[in-house]
């Protein structure tokens, strides 16, 4: 099954960490629940609310395309239920985007060009 960002799914929590909670989500696939957003509000013990086999709704936050790491939200839909809209600005942000493809091709682009300026500032400094 593919995942999409912002889409709802059930899954079932088969490990707690400090950090947060792995959730099995079929199929061999496996999201992480942050303890950011496991629940609104400060969280000091994500075992106060999660706990092993427990199954659980989410919401899909990202999908890394290069490593297949999903992000859950379970805070997402405590706004919802409590009749706020679910909007990105309601989560972190994450910078992967599937349809830009771009890789290190910016800084081979200018790569040269900062060469060239640091040995320039390195010569100027040097007949100081």
């Amino acid at each position: 099954m593919a995942f999409a960002i912002g889409q709802r799914v059930t899954g079932r929590i088969t490990g707690i960490q400090p950090y947060g909670a792995f959730v099995s989500l079929g199929g061999h696939r496996q999201g992480l629940i942050h303890i950011s957003e496991c629940h609104c509000g400060y969280v000091k013990d994500i075992h106060d609310y999660l706990k092993v086999n427990q199954e659980v709704n989410v919401v899909v936050l990202d999908v890394d395309e290069y490593t297949g790491k999903i992000s859950l939200s379970i805070r997402c839909l405590e706004h919802v239920e409590h009749g706020a809209e679910l909007s990105e600005h309601q989560h972190r942000h994450y910078w992967t985007n599937h349809r830009v493809n771009i890789g290190f091709k910016p800084i081979a682009d200018h790569l040269e060009g900062w060469k060239a300026e640091a040995l320039r500032q390195l010569d100027q400094s040097e007949t100081s």
